[in-house]
């Protein structure tokens, strides 16, 4: 049974593994979603967030994280 069959059949495919990019210099000790840099950086800027850019965030939160030392 391949991926599309099993998920008509309604089983839930297990969520991806969230990435980690070592980026020295650019963070701390803390990791720091992709969203969490895109939502800085638009503030930065005069963006102001909206209820859309929060999911955004969140959800690019969830895909990739950057950390700087371990």
């Amino acid at each position: 049974m391949n991926r599309t069959q099993s998920q008509q059949a309604g089983s839930v495919a297990p969520p991806a593994a969230r990435h980690q990019v070592h980026i020295p210099g650019f963070v701390g000790n803390e990791d720091v979603g992709l969203g969490d840099a895109i939502k800085r950086a638009t503030t930065a800027v005069g963006v102001r967030p909206c209820g859309g850019c929060r999911e955004r965030a969140a959800a690019l939160n969830h895909w990739i994280a950057f950390h700087g030392r371990r």
